[in-house]
């Protein structure tokens, strides 16, 4: 209706049955019938009793000589707009539907949608309208809260589709787009399946679990259409029909990206199973695939080798050309190793300079398991013999390899290592450059280190380790301190040295926690000793091995100790070995800085036997250099050992680090010693390690030097 109609009539009454219908039928309408004039004033010729439902107002309020007409409840907002668009329907002689709101008689805002056309008479004119009204207000609204829902799914950030039971999408919001890379108008009417290259199977799994479940919740990695992989967790939830409503059932979906998260975690993964510096299994990965191997032997009873390969002159091309060089010259073995295998087979890195190869349990027979072993030790023979450029030079490097065959019906994770590992020093024995096959006569002794690395897990929980404390004593020959050594006591009274048991507690990493015992006892010891003034004065040297310093929380663990058994940090000494001070220079250094603050002291034990370099000397916040017993020996009959011994405590001197010497066994000895300089001694001459009381009372009975010459025994 436009602003024109401004009064109401009544419409012709008709006597007769049919009058009273047509009336019955107007008032059963959901909205009022109107007619009214095309003139100035829309005069209103006829409007059904609905109007009084639509407006508040009867029929009878807009009549003449009443000012209230209909077109001033239509809201002002939208007076103009439905003038406008009935004028050009009228004119184009179409039928008009509009839509606006009114104000009814008790101040209530309705939405009315108006539908009507024309009355033309027999000259063409436009003489009268009419039309139908309806309350709009109810799908208005209803229409209003989609589209507020619409909005909010588009504003989610999680990407969210609907989908019908054929898998065609149907709803496509912003996030979609924005995570799949896909508009709406691509999306919808295509199938879910097509838009992206995804495996059949998974896309099956899901729609059948939400077809029978009526949910389904899972993780899905979709490659896009820019060649991106995407990885999402979706939850798919069945809608069913609804009758009522006559929708029919549908799929909803919800997609969060989670590939900051899968990409994290394969990071992750790859740092706790890859090698870093040659992107190939480390250690943790390599052992798990060697053990489900030994599995896999057993249950099929096949036969499948390991290859222990371990490059003949790393040390001294790492030490030569610098660590950069080394690092490159592993980087190409890696790739040499991996050319010279299968897809099926794995390569890995354990550590250093030594890489493992693992042929699965293919063969039915040791010859054939022995025949392709051979085979591939020979072509990585063949591509280590070809020089490495490094920083534009060439480096000749070469490789021992030991091999074993193993059936996982009688074998280990361990035993298997060990004989790779002992099969390869066979390969070392024999000239390198080669590689040998284990040999089955070493089977006894390895059979005793398994045993006994058996033995040592029950040793320490049944209080079966001790102490004994060798003296050390001054130039003067008074004791000045002790070396805390370890023995083994067995249950059946067998007394075992550390030489006997120590390397199989590194090599089962069971020495880590030995250690801790021996630095917490011995520590124990030290405090008790501080509580007595014969031996107050004393300083506790102790051995910790490699493992065991490198563990992340020696440092927190030994401050633990010292607070627990309140022994004084400046009267303890720790022995470190040189292959673990050339193991990690730098964290090596970070710890015994810390612990130097706390008044530890560091000893460097068997100087000159291993990898020794003046560069960490100068590096190090060591204490002590300690001659090892090896140059001892033949001191005063070798002229080589003299000089090495002379050297060694020149050495210590200039750096002004105390020298002791191991292994003085004789008065010669001693005095040899002492005319170098050597400003400490340790050895059979004054005793050998001593049980704790034993050991007292000799440094009680030596708190002074005894006169030169005389066997301070």
């Amino acid at each position: 209706m436009t602003k024109r109609r401004t009064s109401l009539s009544h419409p012709p009454q008709q006597p007769g049955w049919g009058a009273l219908s047509l009336d019955m039928l107007l008032s059963n309408l959901p909205g009022a019938v109107y007619r009214c004039l095309n003139d100035a004033h829309s005069t209103m010729e006829f409007a059904s009793a609905g109007i009084e439902a639509l407006t508040g107002y009867p029929p009878d309020a807009f009549r003449p000589p009443s000012k209230l007409t209909y077109a001033s409840i239509i809201e002002p907002q939208d007076r103009v707009a439905v003038a406008a668009q009935l004028e050009a329907a009228i004119a184009e002689g179409k039928p008009y539907q509009v839509s606006y709101r009114i104000l009814t008689s008790k101040g209530a805002t309705k939405w009315i949608w108006e539908q009507g056309a024309g009355v033309v008479d027999d000259s063409g004119a436009v003489v009268a309208l009419e039309g139908f009204l309806a309350d709009y207000t109810s799908a208005k609204n209803a229409d209003a809260t989609i589209r507020e829902h619409a909005s909010m799914l588009d504003k989610a950030s999680d990407a969210i589709f609907v989908m019908n039971l054929a898998g065609t999408v149907i709803f496509w919001n912003k996030g979609a787009e924005g995570l799949f890379g896909v508009a709406p108008q691509q999306a919808i009417g295509c199938r879910y399946a097509d838009l992206f290259a995804m495996p059949v199977s998974g896309y099956r799994k899901a729609h059948h679990a939400v077809m029978v479940e009526g949910e389904w919740r899972g993780e899905m990695s979709l490659a896009l259409h820019d060649d991106t992989t995407v990885h999402t967790a979706m939850r798919w939830t069945l809608v069913p029909a609804d009758a009522d409503a006559g929708t029919s059932a549908k799929i909803l979906v919800i997609s969060s990206d989670i590939s900051e998260r899968k990409n994290a975690e394969a990071r992750v993964h790859r740092m706790a199973y890859f090698d870093p510096l040659t992107d190939l299994p480390n250690r943790a990965r390599f052992l798990d695939t060697l053990h489900h191997a030994l599995l896999g032997s057993a249950r099929n009873n096949r036969i499948g080798a390991l290859m222990f390969c371990d490059l003949d002159n790393f040390k001294s091309i790492n030490d030569t050309r610098g660590h950069a060089a080394g690092d490159c010259l592993l980087q190409a073995v890696a790739r040499r190793l991996e050319r010279s295998v299968r897809a099926t087979d794995m390569v890995a890195r354990l550590g250093g300079d030594e890489f493992v190869v693992l042929l699965p349990a293919e063969d039915e027979t040791f010859l054939g398991g022995a025949r392709r072993a051979e085979k591939v030790a020979s072509t990585i023979l063949e591509l280590m013999a070809a020089p490495v450029r490094l920083a534009g030079d060439s480096e000749s490097i070469s490789a021992s390899i030991g091999i074993t065959l193993f059936s996982g019906s009688n074998e280990t994770v361990e035993s298997v290592l060990m004989k790779a590992d002992a099969a390869m020093y066979q390969a070392k024995s024999a000239g390198r450059k080669t590689y040998r096959f284990f040999d089955p006569v070493m089977q006894e002794s390895m059979a005793a280190q398994l045993n006994l690395q058996l033995s040592l897990r029950t040793a320490l929980a049944d209080d079966e380790f001790v102490l004994y404390y060798q003296p050390q004593v001054g130039s003067d020959g008074a004791v000045i301190g002790a070396e805390a050594l370890i023995r083994w006591q067995c249950k059946d009274g067998r007394m075992i040295l550390p030489g006997d048991f120590i390397h199989a507690a590194e090599a089962s990493g069971q020495i880590v926690e030995i250690g801790h015992w021996v630095l917490a006892t011995a520590c124990k010891q030290l405090a008790h000793w501080s509580r007595c003034p014969a031996t107050q004065h004393l300083t506790l040297s102790i051995n910790i091995s490699a493992l065991q310093f490198l563990e992340a929380d020696f440092v927190t663990d030994t401050e633990a100790i010292f607070a627990a058994t309140g022994a004084d940090p400046h009267r303890v000494k720790l022995e470190l070995t040189e292959s673990l001070l050339v193991t990690d220079v730098v964290s090596t250094a970070e710890k015994m800085e810390h612990l130097k603050a706390l008044g530890v002291m560091f000893a460097l034990d068997d100087f000159g036997t291993g990898y020794s370099s003046l560069s960490y000397l100068r590096k190090l916040p060591l204490d002590q250099l300690k001659i090892d017993t090896t140059f001892m020996r033949d001191v005063l009959t070798s002229r080589s050992d003299a000089s090495i011994v002379r050297s060694i405590i020149a050495l210590g001197e200039s750096l002004g680090l105390e020298v002791l010497a191991e292994g003085v066994e004789c008065i010669g000895q001693r005095d040899f010693l002492h005319d170098a300089g050597c400003d400490a001694y340790q050895g059979f001459l004054y005793r050998p390690g001593l049980p704790a009381e034993g050991f007292m009372q000799y440094a009680t009975a030596h708190l002074r030097a005894p006169p030169m010459g005389r066997h301070p025994g």
